[in-house]
């Protein structure tokens, strides 16, 4: 098809096919996304306001919420809207809006956490030098290496994406707008389906070995605690930052580094739940709500409140 064609904009598929389920579906969703939106948002307040967060650790899990925030909503949004209104139209703008602000949260997202586990590999294994190592300007220079990053890989894909040219319907079947959805709609272009696979490995499966060798590098330092409460309290820390690393980079290599099946749009739209909308909740509750400082300094916020009133 001409390039026209491309221009008329789309049709989402996903979710949206039986009326009678659509309620149900949006009360769920709207659910996950309220939970992941008001746990990041509540991060971030406590984060601020509370001096005895302002170390590099929580500097990094603030701006990890901040992206989930932009995960969920450049995502969950537009299902939401579809689920409710039935109606499923998207524009090329919104679309490719869409597009870039879910590439800048994956992309984003997907340095920060080996940079996370980074920073938790130098805090046990070189306690006494972290703050040296870990200093503001570090920290600083990190944060900023990852939203450049995500904002310019984002960037270069969605103009590769707004390039292509509808060779079949413009029908999309997933909930958003994806950069593999676009190209299994669109005529065969290498250089596309290319990047998107040269972007899963550096984006990807890179960033999940680093974050493994830290967590491999870490488990290592905890076996050497004599004590077994230390033990076990160290374990359960990683395992449960393991299992959110897991699903995150193992659902977004599935959906973009798998070969083509007779039922890929229906695994896609599964995986992209986990990316997308799971990981952004578990990570408040998993990396901060759980944590020790992170519930006194609640406590301390909520008292603080109290007094005032």
């Amino acid at each position: 098809m001409e390039n026209k064609t491309f221009m008329k904009g789309f049709q989402l598929s996903a979710f949206s096919n039986t009326a009678e389920r659509r309620p149900l579906l949006f009360l769920v969703f709207f659910l996950i996304y309220m939970i992941g939106v008001l746990g990041n948002i509540a991060m971030i307040i406590i984060t601020f306001v509370d001096d005895h967060l302002h170390t590099p650790m929580y500097y990094f899990l603030c701006n990890l919420s901040a992206v989930d925030i932009m995960f969920n909503t450049a995502t969950l949004s537009k299902l939401m809207d579809i689920l409710i209104s039935g109606n499923k139209s998207m524009s090329i703008k919104q679309c490719l809006s869409q597009l870039y602000f879910f590439v800048f949260a994956a992309s984003t997202e997907d340095t920060l956490l080996p940079t996370m586990a980074y920073d938790r590999y130098v805090a046990i294994s070189n306690p006494l030098h972290y703050h040296f190592i870990m200093n503001t300007k570090s920290c600083l220079m990190l944060l900023i290496g990852n939203w450049i990053s995500g904002c310019f890989n984002s960037l270069i894909l969605t103009l590769a994406a707004s390039r292509l040219t509808l060779c079949s319907s413009n029908n999309i079947k997933h909930f958003f707008c994806d950069i593999k959805a676009l190209q299994k709609i669109s005529c065969p272009n290498i250089t596309f389906l290319s990047i998107i696979y040269i972007e899963a490995i550096v984006l990807g499966l890179c960033p999940f070995l680093l974050s493994l060798t830290s967590y491999i590098k870490i488990i290592k330092i905890v076996m050497r605690i004599k004590s077994k409460i230390g033990r076990r309290k160290a374990f359960s820390t990683c395992s449960s930052h393991f299992t959110v690393l897991l699903i995150f980079y193992g659902a977004a290599m599935c959906m973009y580094m798998r070969p083509p099946s007779q039922h890929s749009e229906e695994f896609d739209q599964v995986f992209s739940v986990l990316f997308v909308a799971v990981t952004p909740v578990l990570n408040p509750l998993i990396y901060s709500l759980r944590n020790k400082e992170v519930k006194e300094a609640l406590a301390r916020f909520v008292g603080f409140k109290k007094k005032n009133r």
